[in-house]
């Protein structure tokens, strides 16, 4: 595998830094929603617009829907989409063409945060994108400090089954897509590894494992801080739990089975070889030269669809509560116009 990651560190600009944002990495559905509120509640500053919770994540999502949405357009730029099982490694741009995707980016997160500290950035596909946002956040003079959830690929399977239908090999391929970027991409950062389930049994030995990974405490983790992040981590998180069954899925299991075994032991404070990762990158990389081609431009197809769809949707709601506006303004003028003249 190309180490792509020693080659982003190495040329990233040497603007001074004055912030240090966070950074929540991994796949969707994988606990990145609850270790993101942990350390908003913890004192990082979330966006000031973010996706709200629905029937797949009650409690909420905590992602920048507009940083969400440039992410998915940057993906595309390049023939990727957030669903694609070949996302890693990163596709980068000609710099002439990555310049304003770079500065949009770079007014995007400013517009989103402002000037305050500690900018909690979490949406899942900033993982695949990671070398393009390391240079955004380095053109604004921002460090970087990553908190990355493990949870089961399969566990995460059940949940993309139900939310969008995804066949299980698909989803355990573009977990481990995502799962391999966010460990190549932050290996010269200051990053914490956080078992899911460890999370909802007992947040606060992760929250001090996190600490003890980036040198430093977490911004505010006060006494009432605590006392809702208790609250919000409830056993009513834990769906879909995954044990076991990878190997049944053919090469994408086994490759899958490699990343995870990985992840879970970097969760319990170990120091894994990176053998294992190197090998399940360069299987992937044979099977995306043999049918990269065929997938990877139905997903960025689907994913343009998707957005479209997504887009007549709000316009649709839109003009909907302008009409429902409309008649009840319409009910209100003839209820007055039918009064007797007080005269």
């Amino acid at each position: 595998m190309n180490d792509t990651s020693a080659q982003a560190a190495s040329s990233r600009p040497t603007a001074e830094t004055t912030r240090t944002a966070y950074l929540v990495l991994g796949m969707h559905r994988s606990g990145t929603s609850a270790a993101t509120q942990l350390l908003a509640l913890a004192g990082a500053r979330l966006p000031d617009n973010v996706m709200p919770g629905d029937e797949h994540n009650a409690k909420g999502y905590f992602e920048p829907w507009k940083i969400a949405m440039f992410n998915d357009e940057r993906l595309r730029a390049a023939g990727a989409a957030w669903d694609d099982p070949f996302a890693f490694p990163f596709r980068a741009l000609p710099r002439k063409d990555e310049r304003p995707w770079l500065n949009r980016a770079a007014e995007l997160f400013a517009s989103e945060y402002g000037e305050g500290d500690f900018p909690l950035l979490k949406d899942p596909r900033v993982s695949v994108l990671l070398p393009f946002w390391r240079d955004v956040l380095a053109d604004l003079g921002i460090a970087a400090r990553c908190v990355i959830p493990v949870r089961h690929p399969l566990a995460v399977a059940g949940s993309l089954a139900r939310r969008d239908g995804f066949a299980v090999e698909k989803s355990v391929l573009v977990w481990t897509a995502y799962m391999l970027a966010s460990e190549a991409y932050s290996r010269d950062l200051p990053r914490a590894f956080v078992g899911y389930d460890a999370l909802l049994a007992d947040w606060r030995t992760e929250a001090a494992r996190i600490e003890a990974a980036h040198g430093a405490p977490l911004p505010a983790l006060t006494a009432a801080a605590a006392a809702e992040i208790g609250r919000f981590l409830s056993p009513d998180l834990h769906h879909n739990a995954g044990n076991g069954g990878l190997a049944e899925l053919g090469w994408a299991g086994e490759i899958a089975g490699q990343v995870h075994a990985w992840f879970e032991a970097a969760a319990r404070g170990e120091a894994p070889d990176r053998a294992p990762l190197e090998a399940a990158a360069d299987a992937l990389e044979r099977r995306r030269a043999e049918v990269g081609v065929l997938v990877s431009p139905v997903t960025r197809d689907l994913d343009a669809a998707r957005t479209e769809l997504i887009h007549a949707r709000q316009k649709l709601d839109h003009y909907e509560k302008l009409v429902r506006a409309y008649y009840e303004a319409s009910a209100v003028l003839d209820e007055a116009l039918s009064q007797p003249d007080p005269a």
